[in-house]
């Protein structure tokens, strides 16, 4: 199965409310209605009913095409590649989220996919909150032949320091470093966070070279609190979306980009070692829309 079938296969739930409205002038507030069910938010499905009462399209298929075109335009900027800066050795990549996000299966498929592009990479188990959080990146770090940085019932950001030497020493081009989940309202973790950041500073004063944040689907609108919260913790450059195969909120995307225009560098769609992979601003919109190909 490529990629976009599997983006597709599971974009399948909201792509149901959305390909289940005849698209056309006619039907504009039942459009509204599954456009806002999908989490499309409410500035873009204005923006999109607004396109389609000025351009008058003749029929559905004209209708389609119109919102494909639009969609795209809105999220082509932000489908940016996460992009590894060579003169940085190590390039800290900070992963953070909320409990359950899935921000340590994330480190292991990233890290794949870089490693299918050549580079050399270590990870650092920073969450020592989690039971289980340090074998399950071990077990990662087993599967794609990398080390695992750990220091049982330590401090984490005492290990990440640590961490970052020996990658540095070791010559790894990458090393993602694990947290704990954060939940917005325990300041004690907020704090972790932000003494994390102070840490990896003093070993590069430009790191972390990319702060991601994981972000669950399946939250919907709850997301853009989470983005808002953790912007203030650290510089957030860049989101990657897990979990689209299980919600019908896929349009969540689309209200991150009109509100904070971040990077977006890669959703997954799955459990699997490449179920996760770089966005591209055409395929999630076919897959969104159910196109079965591309207008």
């Amino acid at each position: 199965m490529s990629w976009l079938e599997k983006l597709k296969f599971g974009l399948k739930k909201t792509a149901r409310i959305l390909s289940g409205v005849k698209m056309d002038v006619s039907s504009l507030e039942a459009l509204e209605e599954s456009l806002l069910m999908a989490d499309v938010g409410l500035p873009v499905t204005e923006s999109l009913l607004k396109l389609l009462k000025e351009r008058h399209p003749k029929d559905e298929a004209e209708t389609r095409a119109l919102i494909r075109e639009k969609l795209i335009e809105i999220l082509t900027p932000v489908a940016v590649p996460l992009q590894i800066d060579t003169s940085k050795k190590p390039f800290i990549v900070l992963m953070t989220g909320v409990n359950g996000a899935g921000k340590t299966t994330t480190i292991g498929k990233l890290g794949a996919l870089f490693q299918r592009q050549g580079y050399q990479l270590s990870f650092v188990a920073g969450d020592t909150f989690r039971a289980g959080a340090t074998e399950q990146l071990q077990a990662w770090g087993q599967k794609l032949g990398c080390p695992v940085y750990t220091k049982p019932n330590g401090d984490a950001a005492g290990l990440i320091f640590d961490a970052v030497q020996a990658a540095r020493k070791a010559g790894d081009d990458i090393l993602f470093v694990d947290t704990a989940g954060r939940l917005q309202n325990r300041t004690d973790l907020m704090d972790e966070l932000k003494k994390i950041v102070r840490v990896l500073q003093k070993t590069d004063e430009t790191a972390p070279h990319a702060a991601l944040l994981v972000l669950d689907a399946t939250v919907g609108q709850n997301a853009l609190s989470q983005v808002k919260t953790f912007s203030e913790m650290t510089k957030v450059t860049g989101l990657i979306m897990t979990k689209l195969d299980g919600t019908a909120k896929g349009g969540i995307l689309l209200s991150l980009t009109e509100q904070f225009h971040l990077p977006i560098h890669a959703v997954g769609v799955g459990e699997q070692i490449d179920d996760l992979n770089t966005f591209t601003a055409p395929d999630y919109v076919d897959a969104l829309l159910g196109n079965n190909e591309r207008i």
